[in-house]
């Protein structure tokens, strides 16, 4: 299914304050919108993502995005005066798309997770709605005057998050249709006036939205200091396999070092069965799929292509979930050529691609002691692992 992310970015944000709206003041040294947008574009099931802005800050919005290089990113458009009639102008530039569903996302949100992201994705399979909520767990009471009034009972109440999602043609009938956009407090409220079932799906307190100056210090605390932030450090292991056959040609490139031979390796890209097996790797530990989902062999594009193009991807893509990589190991699996002479040239290599310290990159050679198509110098196997660490 597609899937749009559509970031509400029109507002002012007065009540925290500044000379310029809260979503382009800085958060760790980036924009908060900076890094809403890199959050939403770190979820592999988001195809695209559009921010609606206040035709005055056209510029803030280019100083804010100049960093991020994905083509998903759409320009932005311009929104209205109230939050309802800024969605329903997202809404009407993505018709061009005509995504399968829509996630509607706060801009001063930039914490959101790919959990609570998944969630409301995997409800929309089921339902035309669904918005992230927490529990009301303080007590609530009424002002009068000043003091505290009537008693509120908080059971069957809940607080909403964002992104709230929905079948992308139903809410944009339920907004078109709507009586007075002015008064509609959310979404959900635009879904629910339109009669549509919404489900709750579980929030995260981690998903805060940024409104007060105290919410911006504390949020700036939690960039700063990792040991302030509420979840803990995520580690992931990834592994990686691929094969390829030998073929007419004069040496192979693997691990990004070409080795003279007299034989090639077959694929449709340059066949580094290597620099394939590290990439899959990474993308494993992200739970992204793999090389063939990125990039498909049935795309003339791909032919040929080197494939530090892939892998640098695949890095690309852990640093823009917040990963650092931390240890690639790759083991190339044949009886020729000789591997172990040219090793440190590809454990080189592959720190030049990465961008990793060379001392947390590994390549190493084996035989199949002559069983199976590597011992019977029918191809090349590779076997990779990769550390990602997300502090």
């Amino acid at each position: 299914m597609a899937i749009a992310a559509l970031i509400v970015a029109a507002g002012r944000g007065t009540r925290l304050g500044g000379d310029i709206p809260k979503q382009y003041q800085d958060l760790g040294g980036e924009a908060i919108l900076t890094r809403t947008i890199r959050a939403l574009l770190a979820h592999p099931e988001v195809g695209a993502v559009l921010t609606v802005i206040a035709p005055d800050d056209i510029m803030l919005y280019h100083k804010a995005t100049r960093d991020i290089a994905d083509r998903r990113l759409l320009p932005p458009v311009a929104g209205a005066d109230n939050r309802a009639g800024s969605v329903r102008a997202g809404l009407e530039a993505l018709t061009l798309l005509a995504p399968d569903m829509v996630l509607i996302h706060d801009a001063a949100r930039p914490f959101v997770t790919g959990e609570v992201i998944g969630a409301v994705i995997a409800a929309l399979r089921e339902v035309p709605g669904a918005v992230p909520c927490l529990p009301v767990v303080d007590a609530l009471w009424e002002i009068d005057r000043g003091r505290a009034g009537r008693a509120i009972p908080r059971d069957g109440l809940t607080r909403a998050q964002t992104p709230q999602g929905f079948a992308f043609n139903a809410i944009l009938a339920a907004h078109r249709g709507l009586a007075d956009p002015a008064r509609a407090l959310d979404d959900v409220a635009v879904a629910r006036e339109a009669g549509l079932a919404v489900r709750i799906v579980p929030g995260d307190e981690a998903n805060v939205k940024i409104t007060t100056p105290a919410d911006l210090v504390r949020a700036r605390a939690r960039v700063a200091d990792p040991a302030v932030q509420e979840t803990a450090m995520d580690i992931r292991v990834g592994n990686g396999f691929d094969v390829h056959a030998f073929g007419p040609g004069d040496g192979v490139t693997l691990c990004g070092v070409r080795l003279p031979f007299d034989r090639g390796l077959v694929g449709h890209s340059d066949a580094d069965v290597g620099m394939h097996a590290l990439t899959d790797a990474i993308f494993g530990a992200l739970a992204e799929g793999d090389i063939g989902q990125w990039f498909p062999p049935s795309e003339p594009e791909w032919k040929g292509a080197a494939s530090e193009i892939f892998l640098r991807k695949a890095v690309e893509r852990a640093d823009a979930r917040g990963f650092a990589v931390s240890a690639l190991d790759c083991t190339l699996v044949c009886e020729k050529p000789k591997i172990g002479p040219r090793a440190a040239e590809m454990r080189a290599e592959l720190a030049r691609i990465t961008g990793i310290d060379l001392e947390r990159i590994s390549v190493k050679a084996t035989t199949s002691e002559r069983l199976g198509f590597t011992g019977r110098e029918e191809g090349i196997a590779a076997l990779a692992t990769a550390t990602l660490v997300k502090p």
